[in-house]
């Protein structure tokens, strides 16, 4: 199928679009719109997204979805204790006919890289991801390859408490613009999901080859490029650093966000504003990117973990205590 040349030169346009892909992966992933949301505000920040929860909600339908809207290559690693780092970047090998060394390149050369419950490898396995989602390249016996954009990690991850998981390395933490959590759908949605999926359908999950590819891959740049240019009042862009600044020496918080914190802040609140149709970004779009951005950046203190206060808990009371500009 050909997919039309979209005309994307104004924040109107680039809503619009914005909002059809989310009706269109909608479509096969139902009742979870807050993680669509996130998803599709990373994508257009141009970041990576870490998503928790248990097995069975669709995150892998998820992917699917999101590579079909804009015809995209979609790769998908299961991460176990026995991989190696050379399964998700690749490898050299030998070749008898040509008596060379040729490069074999790993599933981590696509567009969307979905890193299958990360936390059940070892930091070994998960460290060959950081030079891809930092520097959007692979390095394999001392060649660099580039990856082709627009590219995004998601990975998905376990609740740290279930059996056979390693928490996740600071270094690659960070390199996580957000991190969400996806739950089980509310009543209805499920009873629609169901509704659909077993009305004359042998799969146990919807078909995303149903859905209509909307944009180019190009497509999805202009947008990342017309999301970045949005512009952030200088009250705004300090509001956004002096709630990241105050996880540094905060009460309950033993170690707080750096400054790539702030960036991902900004860059995900414009993305937040694109998706709105603001054309330019406002106290409450910081306010509202402020958990998942800064959730996975924080290290609670020993003591309020074992009364089991959570991260949300103290940046909620950031967000309570750090005023906001009023515009």
């Amino acid at each position: 199928m050909t997919i039309p040349d979209q005309k994307i030169e104004t924040i109107q346009q680039a809503h619009e679009l914005i909002q059809r892909i989310h009706h269109e992966m909608s479509t096969v992933i139902i009742g979870q719109d807050t993680i669509i949301n996130d998803v599709l505000i990373c994508f257009i920040a141009s970041g990576h997204i870490l998503i928790e929860g248990v097995p069975g909600l669709g995150k892998t339908l998820l992917v699917r979805a999101l590579a079909k809207c804009f015809d995209g290559k979609f790769s998908r690693i299961q991460f176990t204790p026995d991989l190696m780092p050379s399964d998700v970047t690749g490898h050299a090998m030998f070749d008898q006919k040509s008596s060379e060394f040729i490069i074999r390149k790993g599933p981590a050369f696509t567009h969307l890289l979905l890193a299958d419950e990360i936390n059940r490898a070892p930091a070994k396995t998960q460290s060959a991801l950081l030079e891809v989602m930092q520097e959007k390249q692979i390095t394999i016996e001392g060649e660099s390859f580039t990856i082709e954009n627009p590219f995004m990690v998601l990975a998905t991850e376990n609740p740290i408490e279930q059996e056979g998981t390693y928490p996740l390395p600071e270094a690659e933490l960070d390199r996580f613009m957000l991190k969400s959590f996806i739950d089980y759908p509310d009543e209805s949605a499920e009873k629609q999901m169901v509704n659909l999926v077993t009305t004359g359908k042998v799969q146990d999950q919807l078909n995303v080859n149903t859905m209509t590819p909307i944009v180019k891959s190009s497509d999805i740049i202009t947008l990342q490029t017309i999301a970045a240019s949005i512009p952030v009042d200088n009250q705004v862009l300090d509001y956004a650093v002096r709630l990241v600044r105050a996880t540094r020496n905060w009460a309950g918080i033993q170690k707080g966000s750096g400054p790539r914190g702030s960036i991902a802040l900004i860059r995900s609140a414009r993305a937040h504003a694109l998706l709105h149709g603001n054309d330019f970004v406002t106290p409450d779009d910081v306010k509202i990117m402020a958990l998942p951005v800064l959730r996975h950046r924080i290290n609670i203190a020993p003591e309020h973990e074992i009364e089991g206060i959570k991260s949300d808990q103290l940046l909620t009371d950031i967000l309570d205590q750090i005023e906001a500009p009023r515009l």
